[in-house]
């Protein structure tokens, strides 16, 4: 097995791209709902966990620049044979998921209303500090932080954070076992052992 996908197998580059950010993905939600359910507003656990979770998104934010950048250069091998319908499920829940990997981060920094010390190792401004946002935001369309930060949090924390992604990762997770365990084609195995 290559580093590239061929027409009937992903490569190591794509399910390594594939599994590094579903753990990632993993890690933020661990961190956030850590934040949430086990510290106490304004306290250093608070702090960490919420760093964390910062510095999670936005290295899901550079895995899936790649992984985009990967799929446009390296297209995903053939479908395995089914319906039309199934063909079509399976392409717009993919494209579902590609949207919501790129919302997700970038709402996530853009309603961010702290620093992010990526991984307690240097520091990343947050947009309402940035000169984009001074620019775009409050020049342009004349909108303070807040403004601009209520619909980016509700967009972030409750439609994608709540249940839209929880329900793509299940769907998408339900559909793999369907294929492996009901159908008994290849799609789980091109994208684990090959």
């Amino acid at each position: 097995m290559g580093a590239r996908n061929t027409i009937y197998e992903y490569g190591t580059v794509a399910k390594w791209l594939h599994w590094i950010i579903a753990v990632l993905f993993l890690g933020s939600y661990v961190s956030v709902y850590y934040l949430k359910w086990f510290t106490e507003k304004d306290t250093p656990e608070n702090w960490t966990a919420l760093q964390l979770h910062l510095s999670i998104g936005i290295t899901i934010g550079a895995f899936v620049l790649l992984r985009i950048f990967w799929r446009f250069t390296n297209p995903a091998p053939r479908l395995e044979p089914g319906s039309r319908l199934e063909h079509i499920a399976a392409r717009t829940w993919h494209f579902l998921l590609y949207l919501v990997m790129i919302i997700a981060p970038l709402t996530g920094y853009l309603g961010t209303g702290v620093n992010t010390e990526y991984f307690f190792l240097f520091e990343i401004p947050q947009f309402a500090d940035t000169s984009l946002f001074t620019s775009l935001v409050q020049n342009k369309m004349g909108m303070t932080f807040k403004q601009f930060e209520e619909p980016i949090d509700f967009i972030h924390k409750e439609v994608l954070g709540e249940w839209l992604v929880w329900l793509l990762i299940l769907v998408h997770t339900l559909a793999a076992l369907y294929h492996h365990f009901i159908k008994k084609d290849r799609t789980l195995v091109r994208m684990t052992t090959g």
